[in-house]
């Protein structure tokens, strides 16, 4: 089997190929990366130790996939992450538009040609934010939770926000170009005969991520707690009681080797750490003073655009349609994490954070 990973020098596209190489005999991984994400040029030299076949080129660009060998499958791992891009003042809304949206479609239009099937990454932010606002919440043990005293809408239970929770406007301009990429997947499932699957996954965490204050919060909170540097609670009344799940890649990582071994018929799935791998910031403010000494976050109750204060992801349908669930505990996360921290004192700084 051959494979191409777009994004392959980012985190998350490294990470799985690594697990493929290793779990897939005679695998072959073609690797196309742009190179223009920081700290993604310290994955260039191990992913091509492990023979993965490195192409620098940009999604963006058509030509720039002519020259790759037909594969049989493509993994969509090549984003603008932040769901704050488009409005950060870095990216552009055109930039945004042209990175998530067009360069899914030339993908696409890659695999109609080579006759290859399609694995989407796409995300949690393609949920309705004015629904997510609305959610009756309670505070607990320094966290939001759900308040079981009051209705809950359609798509939310005990378990999170499944896959039939609204994804109407807004969702940010992130998730306006991942939800209209799953939309055109869909497309060419139906029309092409494409093989898809998309995954909609939670906040990726683990050791090696480029974390920043807007994506990759698990990562960046610990590596900049530990070097000390300012820390804010942002929004919610500067508190730090919005809570996330956290997914490592290599549980990301199961799930796609499932699905490269079987013909996805356009199906959408939740993938993430689900309630059990969630936690507040106030929380993981409490762990990181237990493991590194006190640091205490600056209180900013400043609104921003996009933010929401709760949101975990329900996997139950991957679980009964597959069998998959995380296997990676969060304290294994953020151990893992913090081990890194302490050996890469400099990371944020490699990141650009």
């Amino acid at each position: 089997m051959k494979v191409l990973i777009s994004g392959v020098c980012g985190f998350t596209g490294s990470c799985l190929a690594r697990h493929l190489i290793e779990s897939h005999e005679g695998i072959t991984i073609v690797g196309l990366d742009n190179l223009a994400r920081a700290g993604s040029e310290t994955n260039r030299l191990p992913l091509k130790s492990l023979g993965v076949q490195l192409f620098h080129g940009d999604i963006r660009m058509s030509s720039d996939l002519e020259t790759l060998p037909f594969v049989d499958w493509v993994i969509d791992a090549a984003a603008q992450p932040s769901v704050l891009a488009g409005r950060d003042g870095k990216t552009s809304p055109r930039q945004l538009v042209e990175h998530n949206l067009l360069g899914t479609l030339n993908l696409l239009e890659y695999c109609r040609a080579a006759h290859a099937g399609f694995i989407l990454l796409s995300t949690s932010r393609v949920y309705s934010i004015q629904a997510l606002t609305r959610l009756p919440l309670s505070e607990e043990s320094l966290a939001y939770t759900l308040d079981s005293s009051q209705p809950w809408p359609t798509g939310v239970g005990f378990g999170g926000v499944s896959e039939n929770f609204s994804t109407e406007a807004p969702v940010s301009l992130y998730g306006a170009t991942k939800l209209v990429s799953e939309r055109l997947a869909l497309e060419y499932a139906a029309g092409f005969q494409v093989p898809v699957w998309i995954n909609r996954c939670g906040v990726l965490a683990g050791a090696g991520q480029f974390g920043t204050s807007e994506q990759g919060i698990f990562s960046y909170w610990l590596h900049a707690h530990i070097t000390r540097r300012p820390l804010k609670y942002i929004g919610f009344g500067g508190r730090g009681f919005q809570v996330r799940d956290a997914l490592h890649p290599r549980d990301l990582a199961g799930m796609v080797d499932f699905q490269l071994r079987s013909a996805g018929p356009g199906r959408i799935l939740n993938l993430s750490g689900g309630k059990a791998n969630s936690m507040s910031l106030a929380q993981l403010t409490a762990w990181c003073n237990q493991r590194f000494g006190p640091h205490q976050p600056i209180a900013d109750s400043s609104e921003r655009p996009y933010d929401v204060a709760w949101l975990i992801l329900d996997s139950s349908k991957a679980l009964t349609e597959t069998g998959w669930k995380p296997h990676i505990t969060l304290y294994q996360i953020l151990e893992e994490v913090a081990d890194h921290a302490t050996n890469n004192p400099n990371w944020l700084a490699q990141c650009a954070a």
